[in-house]
């Protein structure tokens, strides 16, 4: 019996439904999921954020000085030409805020100057000779292949983060050929594009006087005082 006294109302199948088979629900198969176009936005590789219909990915720009420019910046150059392990951790610091300069440096080191100092003292102890002129150039290709790839990465990180295309070729083959300039042309890129060492012009501004505002009961006069030997402006208030 229902609440209040109704009868409960059924529906009446008809002899066509009573009839007709029973669809199956396979387990399951209600909790599919929904694709709803308003969610189907494209994201950011970096970040994730959803973006803009409008947005455009930057092109590859070039780079503002040529692979050869290494005389347009003589620091950098006499650096790069000495000491390419301290140039190349410079740069890395600059790329990278939370890498000291001194891990690539020493890594760097490792690598290109390690490797020709292994090459020279054994070219010393040993002789030249066929053995050890085949074990001092398969050592060196060896080290100055790992450090191709070592600074092709950092070059590759450098034109990812300002979106600048290979110039001439792959990065990690520009640092194998052309090891010396490419260092320089990345410092150059780098001291361009930021503005860490640019001074600022700075502008100085005193704020005013500080003033006062006192009301004499009387109402006749405004009376001025000094506190610390600066002078304080009194104003009077009438009530209108």
């Amino acid at each position: 019996m229902a609440e209040g006294g109704r009868m409960p109302s059924y529906v009446k199948l008809t002899k066509d439904q009573e009839q007709s088979p029973i669809e199956e629900i396979k387990p399951g198969e209600l909790n599919q999921p929904i694709q709803v176009p308003q969610l189907a936005v494209r994201k950011c590789h970096e970040c994730r954020q959803a973006l803009p219909e409008s947005y455009a990915p930057p092109t590859d720009e070039p780079w503002t000085t040529g692979i050869f420019g290494c005389a347009e910046d003589t620091n950098s150059c006499w650096t790069g030409l000495f000491c390419p392990c301290v140039l190349f951790g410079r740069n890395v610091e600059r790329l990278r805020e939370d890498t000291p300069w001194t891990t690539p440096c020493i890594c760097h080191a490792i690598f290109v100057e390690g490797g020709i100092a292994l090459a020279t003292a054994t070219a010393v102890f040993h002789g030249i000779n066929p053995g050890t002129s085949f074990l001092i150039c398969e050592g060196l290709l060896f080290t100055w292949w790992m450090c191709g790839i070592y600074t092709g990465l950092a070059r590759q990180a450098l034109q990812k983060k300002y979106h600048l295309k290979n110039s001439p070729c792959d990065p990690c083959l520009v640092h194998c050929c052309m090891h010396w300039c490419a260092l320089c042309q990345e410092h150059r890129e780098m001291k361009g594009r930021l503005s860490d060492d640019v001074v600022m012009p700075m502008t100085i501004v005193n704020p005013p006087p500080a003033q006062e505002m006192k009301t004499d009961e009387d109402g006749d006069h405004a009376t001025s005082s000094a506190n610390g030997g600066q002078a304080h402006t009194n104003l009077e208030m009438h009530a209108l």
